[in-house]
């Protein structure tokens, strides 16, 4: 009988302990983003962490829809251009209809700019950007786990994207200041992060994430991580 309790209670353990599954995509047809590498080790030590599992390929046949059952969320982490084919493409959307949830950082918007589908789910595309500088972010939304950590105005140095095809569907956590550098073109409401949820899944996506120096920054690495646990569900 206690034998039989303990193999009851170890089966409950698996369950209950099993971490989710990330996988952090950085393939890039375009532009490569030398911050890349120290992102994804960002990540995997988030992950270590806070208990979820971190995968990363640049490898776009994994993109299949058997193997992508297994994650609970894909980042694009700084892709550029084309990056899939259309088995790959279908592959994702089907992933995102099941349920799966999506995080977009940096260049995410920078990708697939013939995949109307795509320009729907990350939110935007991007469109041109200034000279790296410091700005001024401006926190719209403070019950976000992406920003709750953040005061009302967050100045940083990065590169700031301009975006064009901004979708109305899209809920915005943090907005460029565009009076705080030079270069913006969106005017008077630059959104910089936003989520939804989209076609079956959560996505989440930030424009910061251009240099190798902001994933050393502990308030970057919270939002980041809050992104992540909004797409998990947390």
């Amino acid at each position: 009988m206690k034998q039989l309790l303990l193999i009851v209670v170890t089966l409950f353990s698996g369950v209950f302990c099993a971490q989710e599954k990330v996988l952090v995509f950085s393939k890039t047809d375009g532009f490569r983003h030398k911050s890349i590498e120290i992102g994804v080790k960002t990540i995997e030590n988030l992950g270590k962490s806070n208990h979820f599992e971190v995968h990363h390929t640049e490898d776009a046949t994994l993109f299949n829809t058997k193997n992508l059952t297994q994650y609970q969320l894909v980042v694009f982490l700084n892709t550029t251009k084309n990056v899939f084919n259309e088995n790959e493409q279908t592959a994702f959307k089907t992933y995102i209809n099941n349920g799966g949830s999506f995080l977009g950082v940096h260049a995410a918007t920078d990708t697939e700019f013939d995949w109307p589908w795509y320009n729907q789910l990350v939110g935007a595309y991007f469109l041109d950007h200034p000279e790296k500088c410091n700005a001024t972010i401006n926190v719209v939304n403070t019950t976000h786990p992406s920003t709750k950590h953040l005061k009302s105005t967050w100045s940083v140095y990065d590169e700031w994207y301009n975006f064009k095809n901004i979708s109305d569907a899209i809920t915005v956590v943090l907005t460029l200041d565009e009076s705080s550098y030079k270069g913006g073109k969106n005017g008077g409401f630059h959104p910089i992060a936003w989520y939804q949820e989209f076609d079956g899944g959560r996505m989440f996506y930030t424009g910061l994430g251009h240099t190798s120096e902001m994933y050393g920054n502990a308030d970057f690495q919270q939002h980041l991580l809050g992104g992540i646990f909004y797409c998990l569900n947390r």
